[in-house]
């Protein structure tokens, strides 16, 4: 590999460079959404976070095995083990099987996913689909000692584990403390403490989704899942994991407890948290009005916002800022976000114009190494874009005729912004022809154009102005250059 990786490790709080365990393979897992409802900003955070560095793994030429779970089963209300399942909470309320609850927000999900350009992981396993490899990871643990049952559940015993381990280290939590604000509790819970955590729940009569196991007819704890399942996929060890920051305590940390308490060892080298979307200030929260879905941002169909943004304004917009950094939704940032990106996808659109000329009388040197540098550099996303806004300036002045660009040159230049924009930034940045009719509505116009430039060369400028006049007034922005015109919406 000729450029080096460097990424943040949540584990040891520092930039390692990437050393996969496999020469030339990735094993990566990252926690996938919850399907009970509607995809919302939350969710593209890590999405579009987890896609750029599937995109650049593979950019550096691995074979990566990406794993993003599907939690269909044991997320609970309220908190991790206590409440009604979200997924069977639903069911109920619109009187459907839970399954069907699953299979439409996941459609959903999946259409959302494609519309941000967000690539597809190569394996999507389902929680409710792997129950007996979660059975198999309890029994594990209980035969190592850290857990017990208690009246058909089954917990985690975190004292007994901090006594040899280290629980809390991925978080930095001073778990001493809390096992001594949470010791006494006889009469009051089947758990010994309340730190401990659900590794099986017995299901109460009117629970909906339940299995038959050796400790009850029940389900697994919600952190189960991913011990289990990145396991089944990627190994004992395995290279990354990720998720957003939101679960690094207590899902991730007990994620790690977990599978060192069952294997013996911990099961991940690398730990990628993004940060929080807060909108004005705030968490987004259903109780706090500010909670909008995706398809909401699509449409504009929510108080909050003043017009649609599409998927790709709101990609651009998540990628403008790094991924470990803070990003704070407003009406205002996401129509920067828009005004920015139009302008990059009319740069672009004017560099695949461009005509070579003999020489080259800018500097275009040293783009790709400026972006592959940035890239390398904990995917700082928003350097690769300043760098494609100064590219963009000299395409503009290439384009408007103040400058040249041989042919090598300029294939070098379409080859950058490919790579970079496109192929790892995810932007689509050529307009979609979704199909003929798009195709025949551009040809008209580039033909009225053309009949608006036969009148002018004719003199004819009252048919010239009249074209230009009509076209402006629906929304077309004509430009006259030296080749003949260019023309936008």
């Amino acid at each position: 590999m000729k450029q080096k990786l460097n990424i943040y490790n949540t584990l040891t709080r520092k930039k390692e460079e990437f050393k996969p365990l496999y020469e030339g393979r990735v094993g990566m897992y990252v926690c996938g959404p919850t399907v009970y409802g509607d995809a919302h900003l939350g969710h593209t955070r890590p999405a579009i976070t987890f896609d750029i560095l599937y995109r650049y793994l593979l950019h550096l030429g691995y074979k990566v095995r990406y794993v993003r779970n599907i939690t269909d089963v044991g997320h609970l209300e309220h908190d991790a083990d206590e409440g009604e399942d979200k997924v069977a909470k639903k069911a109920r309320l619109e009187q459907l099987e839970p399954m069907e609850v699953v299979q439409f927000y996941l459609n959903r999900y999946h259409k959302a996913m494609e519309a941000l350009n967000v690539l597809p992981p190569t394996i999507e396993p389902h929680a409710s689909g792997h129950i007996i490899e979660q059975i198999h990871f309890v029994q594990k643990i209980l035969d190592a000692g850290f857990a017990y049952e208690s009246e058909g559940s089954v917990y985690f015993d975190v004292e007994k584990y901090n006594k040899q381990h280290h629980y809390g280290k991925l978080s930095g939590r001073n778990i001493d403390e809390l096992l001594e604000t949470t010791r006494e509790l006889d009469g009051q819970s089947e758990k010994r403490r309340s730190i401990d955590f659900a590794l099986w729940k017995k299901a109460q009569p009117e629970h909906i989704m339940h299995w038959p196991s050796p400790w009850s007819e029940g389900f697994p704890g919600w952190h189960l899942e991913c011990s289990a399942m990145g396991t089944k996929y990627l190994g004992e060890t395995f290279d990354i994991h990720g998720g957003g920051m939101d679960l690094m305590f207590p899902h991730h940390e007990c994620e790690i407890a977990q599978s060192c308490a069952a294997l013996g060892h911990e099961s991940v080298k690398y730990w990628m948290h993004n940060n929080m979307i807060t909108i004005n200030g705030q968490k987004m929260g259903k109780s706090l009005g500010n909670f909008i879905t995706l398809e909401e941002f699509f449409t504009g169909n929510h108080q909050l916002l003043k017009q649609a943004f599409s998927p790709m304004t709101i990609r651009f917009f998540i990628l403008q800022a790094h991924y470990r950094s803070t990003v704070d939704f407003s009406n205002n940032a996401l129509e920067a976000a828009e005004k920015g990106f139009e302008r990059l996808k009319d740069a672009y659109s004017r560099l695949l114009k461009i005509a070579p000329s003999s020489t080259t009388t800018i500097d275009i040197k040293g783009l790709r190494e400026r972006c592959e540098e940035a890239m390398a550099d904990d995917l700082n996303s928003p350097i690769v874009i300043s760098h494609l806004f100064d590219s963009a300036k000299q395409v503009n002045t290439i384009a408007d005729g103040k400058a040249t660009i041989s042919s090598e040159d300029l294939e070098e230049l379409k080859s950058v912004w490919k790579t970079f924009a496109q192929d790892i930034l995810g932007l689509k940045l050529e307009a979609e022809s979704e199909n003929s009719n798009l195709q025949a509505y551009q040809a008209a116009v580039d033909l009225l154009l053309d009949i608006r430039l036969k009148a002018k060369q004719n003199k004819d400028w009252a048919t010239s102005d009249e074209i230009r006049n009509k076209l402006t007034e629906i929304g077309f922005s004509i430009k006259d250059t030296k080749e003949g015109f260019e023309w936008s919406i």
